[in-house]
């Protein structure tokens, strides 16, 4: 797509926890299963100082939800908001202090926290508290200057363990860990340029030094616009490898909703007031097995007509309007547009005569207990009408395959006031020339300083520093010598394991060393490595475990020389019409046997002399 020409602009926001204790109290930041009991709290809307109420926490509230919350054997009464919060977490300022520094940012006088409503149930308190901490920064990617207009540091939301009919469950480990803030301005112009910021502010973050790793620790949401669309916020993206198809998927849907607009304006659609209409005794006898499943359960069918609809719905608006009932409580909606299917095909005729449709028309139908369903059709007709205007700006969810669905509207100013139980942070000057004389190497830096001490090569470098593995990369280097091994295992290892489901992240440095050192003893060799790392993960083992459970010791000359000569002797043909080039195919015969137990070079150097041997002989 001529993503210039469609007046593409995206801004980041991206959030990354910090490794430090809580931000408002001396609880640990660190997620664990050990609940103890549970409390249930009910939120609703308040005012802002200028007498608003947000429209998004106004639609939270339409839910009418109620929040579980599951405290650990850590959970303190500022975490469960039966106590104010304590000062701000003066280590988790230094990091987004040193972040500010590190993008060129002017760090403010006084950092002052604000509450910012949220009442989906994330926070107990009904708000999540926010600070500014620098503005005006500034990130060159490919030669062009990205502003950062902020950076800011603000405390996670508790973990959704289990949404439930009428409730959600929260657990409490989550909530309070810090989360530095990082904002660009409007300017990325390409999804591809979205994701190279992304990957160029997450290696600088960890650059520090003081940020956690693992998925679910750095967090992107994209706000995305085209010219004459809207500002839609993608929030939560977690895979910065989905960045790309989020940012093009979102432009591919607001061209579409643009294209629906103007079909309904040349259907002389210019407003919408569609009433719902009782179709239960149309569906008394229904083939359709949710409909009469919720009809059974003393429900009603409600049905409304949609003016000009007609062929909008199937790929366009009829997603739209299903999530907007979905959110009310029913499990969805049918329209006319990919009916007749679901066992709805004999009532349509009698449905399309009760609401009065003509030959542009369309309607949707949903059934569930009246309440949610009179709930449902409300919202479906308020995202009709947006229609007309073509998109509007909200917040959406991403899902795992690139695409995203509505979660609510898009909040504004009307949900920050003041914080009055934090007293402001005073920075002083002393503080950031010591943050300053402390900062890290720069991840440009570091590469070119990697590439020329061990010879490894750009790319698998730029793969370990993208990671955060740049330490650990160094430490196995300079400590066993094995600098190609230690690249190859997290460029090419730790992904392979992570695609497994398997979490790097569970392994500590000191396995690593355990593993390097059992290497470099001749224990096991470097081809077992993957097998010996996914066993520690697996098993929760040492590094001895795994390979005690393996059977992996290294083979010696000897056996090493028996299995050779038997996969020769067994390909013996194959091998007098190759000579040395049955060497690579040999390979992974022999290797395959071996089972790990013995490293390649020597076994190519065996397979080497055993077919020159064998030629030399003439058999």
């Amino acid at each position: 797509m001529d993503y210039a020409g469609l007046g593409l602009r995206v801004g980041l926001e991206i959030h990354q926890q910090v490794d430090t204790k809580k931000l408002f109290c001396d609880c640990p930041s660190e997620l664990r299963e050990d609940t103890s009991g549970s409390f249930m709290r009910r939120l609703r809307p308040t005012q802002s100082e200028l007498g608003e109420v947000d429209r998004a926490a106004i639609e939270e509230a339409r839910k009418k939800l109620k929040f579980i919350y599951q405290p650990l054997g850590t959970t303190c009464l500022v975490e469960a908001d039966e106590e104010p919060p304590h000062r701000g977490n003066e280590a988790a300022i230094d990091v987004a202090l040193e972040m500010a520094l590190l993008l060129g940012a002017k760090p403010v006088d006084e950092i002052h926290f604000m509450r910012k409503i949220v009442i989906d149930g994330s926070n107990t308190a009904g708000f999540q508290r926010s600070a500014l901490v620098a503005m005006s920064g500034r990130l060159v990617v490919d030669s062009r200057t990205i502003p950062i207009p902020m950076i800011g540091l603000e405390e996670d939301a508790a973990r959704k363990i289990e949404q439930r009919e009428g409730s959600i469950v929260y657990r409490l480990d989550r909530l309070g860990i810090p989360l530095v803030e990082v904002s660009t301005g409007p300017v990325i112009e390409s999804p591809e340029e979205a994701r190279k910021v992304a990957l160029r502010l997450g290696s600088l973050l960890r650059a520090t030094r003081k940020v956690k790793r693992g998925i679910g620790t750095i967090r992107n949401d994209l706000n995305i616009s085209i010219a004459d669309g809207a500002r839609v916020e993608v929030k939560g993206v977690q895979e910065l490898n989905m960045m790309s198809a989020y940012v093009e998927n979102e432009v591919k849907r607001q061209l579409s909703l643009l294209e629906a607009r103007d079909t309904l304006r040349e259907r002389g659609v210019e407003d919408l007031n569609p009433k719902a209409v009782d179709l239960t005794s149309i569906f008394q006898d229904t083939e359709c097995e949710v409909i009469r499943t919720k009809l059974e359960a003393g429900g009603v069918v409600l049905g409304i007509r949609l003016r000009g609809f007609s062929g909008l719905l199937r790929d366009r608006l009829g997603p739209e309007l299903n999530r907007y009932a979905v959110l009310a409580g029913v499990g969805g909606t049918f329209h006319s547009d990919e009916l007749p299917a679901y066992g709805i095909e004999k009532e349509i005729p009698e449905v399309r005569k009760t609401l009065g449709l003509g030959d542009d028309d369309a309607f949707l139908i949903l059934a569930d207990r009246k309440e949610v369903a009179e709930e449902a059709v409300g919202r479906a007709i308020d995202r009709a009408k947006l229609a007309i205007e073509g998109v509007p700006e909200e917040t959406r969810d991403p899902r795992p395959d690139g695409t995203t669905v509505y979660s609510r509207p898009l909040p504004g100013k009307a949900r920050m006031y003041p914080e009055t139980d934090v007293p402001p942070i005073v920075i002083s000057v002393e503080r950031l020339k010591r943050i300053e004389t402390g900062l890290p190497e720069l991840p440009e830096h570091k590469m070119e300083r990697l590439v020329r001490e061990y010879g490894i090569h750009e790319q698998q470098i730029g793969v370990i520093l993208e990671e955060g593995y740049d330490e650990l990369f160094e430490a196995l280097a300079k400590e066993f010598g094995e600098a190609r091994t230690a690249a190859s295992m997290i460029s090419n290892v730790f992904p392979e394991l992570e695609r497994e489901g398997h979490r790097i992240d569970a392994i500590s440095d000191q396995t690593f060393r355990d593993l390097f050192a059992s290497l470099r003893d001749g224990t096991f060799t470097r081809e077992a490595l993957p097998d010996v790392l996914r066993t520690v993960i697996t098993e929760g083992t040492s590094v001895e475990g795994a390979l005690r459970k393996l059977g992996l010791e290294a083979a010696s000359r000897k056996d090493i020389d028996a299995i050779v000569r038997e996969v020769v002797e067994e390909r013996l043909e194959f091998v007098k019409q190759r000579g040395k080039e049955a060497i690579g195919p040999l390979m992974g015969v022999v290797m395959q046997r071996l089972r790990g137990k013995a490293d390649g070079k020597l076994v190519n150097e065996v397979l080497a002399v055993i077919i020159e041997e064998i030629m030399g002989r003439g058999e």
